[in-house]
């Protein structure tokens, strides 16, 4: 069963890098949130591919797809939806908003207001939404991926912290390499017919995923890595129990693409500065190295 796993997790990668060229192991990442039915958070330039990634990854796992453009102007009804008055029936209906989708692109989530960008932390957290002491069901999975503006761009607004610990991890694209652009720009892969998976098979993964076998030696290892980041006094804010979460299950859905049904430490040291990258902030801004490297070196020095 492990083996069939695998080849259809890499099946579904293959689809996407068909569309997604040159960029594997950001599509494994995107495929480990969602399999650890977390969220997923990409931080990165206009023009790479972000948008691209979202609508291909829904189409290559047979799922709804919806997209919010966040503006300034938008506000929580536009995402959630409302109550209106329907005369024929004489009664409240309430009108769907493009948050009930099993996969929610929110496109520019950091040129929203924090008001509105709060109206997807029930969503994420506990996929539901409440109107008006009314609470709906979101589709299952429900899987939020997020693109976000650098903070130097005009009209951005920064992001809650609240919001950022819903995203199980952060990715950037980047920019293609050069075989790869030369690729793009030639017109990309001649055959772009995406196979689109059946949700039974989808849903089969999620539950796979989560029945990936965690030792005690990792459950240390992670902890070791909370402690460092709550007791050094290098960050503003340690790392959550949230984000704790985050290690376990996006370590159990990365071991489950290398085909494994067991977590290694290299598992979590691999996707470690993902899941850090929108959380921990230097107290110091000029520090030379990365969260990943600071806390990994000094549980190295405790060793």
């Amino acid at each position: 069963m492990l083996k069939e796993n695998y080849i259809l997790i890499h099946n579904i990668i293959d689809e996407v890098e068909k569309v997604i060229i040159g960029k594997r192991g950001k599509i494994e990442l995107a495929m480990a949130a969602f399999l650890s039915q977390g969220h997923l958070l990409i931080d990165d330039m206009p023009g790479v591919g972000k948008t691209t990634l979202a609508k291909t990854l829904a189409t290559v796992l047979g799922l709804d797809f919806g997209r919010i453009q966040f503006t300034s102007d938008l506000l929580p009804s536009d995402i959630i939806g409302v109550n209106f008055y329907d005369v024929k029936t004489g009664a409240f209906t309430f009108k769907k908003g493009p948050i009930f989708n099993a996969v929610l692109l929110a496109d520019e989530i950091n040129r929203a207001t924090p008001k509105t960008q709060s109206a997807l932390l029930e969503a994420m957290a506990e996929q539901q939404v409440s109107v008006e002491g009314i609470s709906h069901q979101l589709p299952q999975p429900f899987f939020v991926i997020a693109t976000k503006n650098p903070y130097e761009e005009a009209g951005v607004f920064k992001m809650p912290s609240s919001q950022l610990d819903r995203f199980i991890c952060t990715i950037s694209l980047g920019y293609a390499d050069k075989a790869s652009e030369r690729e793009i720009l030639s017109g990309g892969k001649k055959d772009t017919t995406l196979h689109q998976h059946k949700y039974e098979e989808v849903h089969q993964l999620i539950k796979t995923a989560q029945e990936i076998f965690v030792s005690d030696k990792i459950l240390d290892l992670i902890q070791d890595i909370v402690a460092v980041s709550r007791q050094e006094g290098l960050f503003m804010y340690g790392l959550s129990t949230r984000a704790a979460l985050a290690l376990v299950h996006l370590s159990k859905s990365y071991a489950l693409i290398q085909g494994r049904d067991f977590v290694t430490p290299n598992d979590v040291t691999y996707i470690l500065e993902p899941v850090v990258l929108h959380r921990l902030e230097f107290k110091d801004r000029d520090h030379s190295s990365s969260a990943t490297e600071t806390i990994l070196s000094l549980i190295c020095q405790e060793c």
